[in-house]
């Protein structure tokens, strides 16, 4: 299958003209999954409480959801997008996923990563696969890689593609992903942005891009620049994901010995 990303560069609070942008490119793409950064559509540095409820939408009946439906619906494909999410009076962090036949799901970030913690509530939803048809993704969210939980808990469900909108300014990511992937044997998209923001005095964020396609055993497919907006698609085959096996004789699955790892 075409697996794709779209690094960008959203201009703050300007929802709709993000997201024209943004479908805009994917009408031009050919690809069959697609990953969107964290926050694609909004922007990241929130200030305050009340500017977050004005941006966050409702999931799927907002309007960022709405367009994407349109969109995924006409190209025959999967989306997968951060967004700001409001739900039962609180604020999520959170990733949706599109398909051709409308809304499938929705992951709320579970590891909050600094101000993030002042505005949304921590997510509430379990990390979950779904079947796509050619593959079985999982999502997570940007810090949720520093946590590898997160990353084993879809592989052990399942997940071919762990799929990963993100607004990354620690330098850390990218190459971990790498770790993530072989010790799952994974593939995964991380779709991050680039671009800074001081929306706040004295907390300027300058985000990495870096956005990247990886495989199972560990090699970078795609991998963009630290500055510009970029597309990147790639060939790959989900089933690759689903060999286990490091030698002939260890089964990185079968090999686990659970009864000896202390979890608290």
């Amino acid at each position: 299958m075409k697996a794709a990303f779209l690094q960008t560069a959203p201009a703050f609070g300007r929802i709709e003209a993000n997201v024209k942008k943004v479908v805009e490119k994917i009408r031009s793409m050919d690809a069959e999954l697609i990953v969107l950064p964290e926050f694609f559509n909004t922007g990241y540095q929130f200030k305050s409480r009340k500017e977050a409820s004005s941006l966050a939408e409702d999931v799927p009946g907002g309007y960022t959801c709405k367009r994407l439906m349109e969109t995924a619906k006409k190209k025959k494909l999967f989306i997968v997008a951060g967004i700001a999410e409001r739900y039962k009076g609180k604020f999520y962090n959170s990733s949706v996923l599109i398909g051709p036949k409308g809304f499938v799901g929705v992951y709320r970030k579970t590891h909050l990563f600094w101000n993030e913690k002042k505005f949304f509530a921590p997510g509430n939803t379990p990390f979950k696969v779904y079947n796509i048809g050619p593959a079985r993704i999982g999502m997570m969210i940007c810090f949720d890689w520093l946590f590898p939980e997160a990353t084993r808990s879809l592989a052990l469900q399942g997940a071919d593609i762990i799929c990963h909108p993100s607004n990354l300014v620690l330098p850390f990511c990218p190459e971990a992903m790498i770790t993530r992937c072989l010790e799952n044997r994974v593939f995964a998209i991380t779709a991050n942005r680039v671009g800074t923001e001081e929306r706040i005095n004295g907390e300027r964020l300058k985000f990495i891009g870096k956005s990247e396609i990886v495989t199972p055993s560990g090699k970078i497919l795609y991998r963009a620049s630290g500055n510009k907006e970029k597309i990147g698609i790639v060939d790959i085959n989900p089933k690759e994901a689903r060999n286990k096996k490091i030698t002939p004789l260890n089964d990185i699955f079968k090999d686990r010995r659970g009864k000896l790892y202390k979890l608290l």
